[in-house]
């Protein structure tokens, strides 16, 4: 069973910084990739970025790319989103998920955690 547990999330104002850490046990497929997504209020739930846990290889959403930094650490079974020059249009429930690959599509991601709240005030 595959069990992910987030946190890091918070309230803060527009411009602030916010980093997310994903802990992931039990029997995760290690060659595969670990995704955030996000849902804010009203919104569909969106692709954030990923990292592959073999090789470091990442992926971003268009929003997210440059200000977003998806990291992790395979000894520590942690992945982290370092979040910079947050908007108000990123308040959202982030939740990671892990898959046996790296794709932008939430169908591919096999185990969920249940998500930390981010709000972000403008």
């Amino acid at each position: 069973q595959v069990q992910l547990v987030e946190s890091g999330g918070g309230f803060l104002q527009a411009g602030g910084s916010l980093r997310l850490s994903c802990l992931a046990s039990g029997d995760f497929p290690r060659g595969g990739a670990v995704a955030w997504f996000r849902q804010g209020p009203g919104k569909e739930r969106e692709f954030v970025a990923a990292i592959r846990w073999i090789g470091g290889r990442t992926l971003y959403e268009g929003s997210a790319e440059g200000r977003f930094t998806i990291s992790r650490d395979n000894a520590k079974n942690t992945v982290w989103l370092q979040m910079n020059s947050l908007k108000p249009e990123d308040t959202a429930v982030y939740s990671c998920a892990v898959g046996s690959y790296m794709r932008r599509s939430a169908s591919d991601y096999s185990a969920w955690g249940a998500g930390t709240q981010v709000t972000v005030s403008s």
